[in-house]
């Protein structure tokens, strides 16, 4: 099982939480936590696409190929690459450049994101919303399988023929779906035979095996080798020496971005109640100390199946110092206890 983090660079609390650091200082903070995620023996990080004030990551992979020639192992991968209102060209040429860079360690998270903001910025409608992502996504799969391309157009110009540069050293380049839940989303990703993400951020992370079910069925009728199938989820939380401690340190930071949030999309407030259920162990937060974030990762492992866990650490600019620390113990202290528990649980 593959263990990483994920982040949308943030760089502006919404309240008091955090400083507000410039968004030239996040970029480099962000270089600096892969290569600490990779020294701690990480697998893999993620970096969200958004295109607001209080996020820094509105181009992951030039960050990713910033990391690339200071690290040999851990994987890159946006997390996600708002595909809608994007062009699946240059998409597959920025994650193909970057994969050459990383000597094949690129990855393509492909969603609809989270905010809509890319939608107005780039020119596109939200009453396309769905056959956008549709078209964009089965044009970005045409030309990971071929170097010359042929496109009817749509939303996109047409293609007539024409070859796409450079070529992934990965043969795919791998393409993940990322969902917050939809089931269509889920059934999309079996259809295709890609490996899914499940954006877990509220209630409880098991009511997600229904549609991890949906997938495994749908690929499993479209003829796919199940074996071969990959789910990950992504999840806030923080790592501390103390589970107390985590605890006390990440909330008024994860309390801000919610609050924020929730003002925006009319969710009820979020006070110190909801956060401590949150954390419980069948809880969507995974905050504590590395034991107690193990066993909530372990239990994840035996309800849904999963094959890779983000852990999103800084939600509302945690200090660096934390974030750095926190994923230090996530690789040194919480992976190993997962993988042990795992070899004795499954035999492997």
């Amino acid at each position: 099982m593959e263990l990483g983090i994920s982040t949308f660079l943030e760089a502006m609390p919404a309240s008091t939480a955090g400083p507000t650091i410039s968004h030239a200082q996040r970029l480099r903070n962000a270089v600096e936590e892969i290569v600490v995620a990779e020294q701690a023996g990480l697998d893999v990080y993620g970096i969200g696409e958004h295109h607001r004030p209080d996020y820094a990551g509105s181009a992951p992979a030039v960050v990713l190929a910033a990391a690339a020639p200071l690290t040999k192992k851990i994987r890159l991968t946006s997390a996600v690459t708002v595909l809608s209102s994007d062009d699946p060209v240059r998409v597959y040429q920025q994650f193909s450049t970057l994969d050459g860079l990383s000597d094949g360690r690129a990855e393509i998270m492909a969603g609809r994101g989270s905010f809509i903001e890319s939608f107005p910025l780039f020119g596109y409608s939200l009453d396309d919303y769905n056959e956008l992502f549709d078209e964009k996504l089965e044009l970005l799969l045409n030309i990971r399988q071929s170097e010359k391309v042929s496109w009817p157009g749509g939303h996109r110009p047409a293609i007539d023929n024409q070859g796409v540069y450079p070529r992934a050293v990965q043969e795919p380049l791998p393409v993940w779906i990322a969902t917050g839940g939809n089931p269509e989303s889920a059934i999309r990703a079996g259809l295709l035979g890609l490996p899914v993400v499940f954006a877990i951020i509220g209630g409880m992370p098991e009511r997600f095996a229904p549609l991890v079910d949906l997938y495994r069925r749908a690929a499993a009728q479209a003829g796919h080798d199940l074996s071969k199938l990959r789910v990950a989820t992504h999840s806030h939380g923080f790592v501390g020496d103390t589970t107390q401690g985590a605890a006390d340190a990440f909330f008024p930071h994860n309390q801000a971005q919610m609050s924020a949030i929730g003002k925006e999309r009319g969710w009820a407030g979020y006070d110190r109640a909801a956060y401590d259920q949150s954390r419980t162990l069948r809880g969507a937060l995974y905050v504590g100390d590395p034991e107690f974030v193990a066993e909530k990762i372990v239990l994840l492992r035996k309800n849904l199946g999963l094959d890779r866990f983000f852990l999103h650490v800084d939600v509302s600019t945690m200090p660096h110092r934390e974030v750095l620390k926190a994923i230090e113990l996530l690789g040194t202290k919480v992976a190993p206890i997962v993988h042990k528990e795992l070899e004795r649980i499954e035999g492997s």
